[in-house]
């Protein structure tokens, strides 16, 4: 993919925890900065928790604007962050996931668990079907998806998706390198 991209709003799925490895909560922080110097709004699932606090309190700290999306079951547990540029309250979770991808340019996978990868899925998925044409990104910090980008290529080789499904989406290991491609 390697083209350039002019977003306005980037929307990033994360975990809800900080994982086993430091350097993940490190990228959270460096991209939600980044975001901010780069005026770029982050878009995010609202929570206070796990990386997806980390990247909005660098955000917010950085001076950034910050657009949080959160479903009602969820905002004791998330910990709702209420102090955002701006905070959505959903029914529901389907409900969350379309106003975070509606209002964002690109989309960028930090580390996560299951609802990361749903997030994923789902926006690749669409993708696929051509409807929508949004750059997606796997930010691939000391090899966490890995696995999952070797997990595709399986699905490839034993005929369950077409090659070009590995061009809908594109993997960087840094934030730095996730910054020269969306805001050169």
């Amino acid at each position: 993919m390697k083209t350039k991209h002019n977003p306005r709003s980037v929307c990033v799925y994360c975990g809800s925890r900080f994982g086993t490895n430091p350097a993940y909560n490190t990228a959270a922080t460096d991209l939600g900065k980044a975001l901010a110097k780069s005026g770029l709004r982050l878009v995010y699932g609202a929570g206070d928790v796990g990386l997806m606090g980390a990247v909005a309190n660098a955000t917010q700290a950085a001076g950034g604007e910050t657009f949080g999306v959160i479903p009602v079951h969820l905002m004791d547990l998330e910990v709702g962050k209420r102090d955002l540029s701006a905070f959505v309250i959903t029914e529901n979770m389907h409900e969350r996931k379309k106003v975070m991808f509606m209002n964002a340019d690109v989309i960028v996978t930090l580390p996560g668990g299951a609802g990361s990868l749903d997030e994923f899925f789902e926006v690749l998925t669409w993708k696929q079907l051509g409807l929508h044409d949004k750059p997606v990104f796997l930010l691939n910090v000391e090899d966490y998806w890995t696995p999952l980008t070797d997990l595709i290529a399986h699905q490839i080789d034993h005929g369950f998706a077409d090659s070009s499904l590995r061009e809908l989406f594109e993997v960087v290991d840094t934030v730095d390198d996730l910054m020269k491609i969306i805001a050169p």
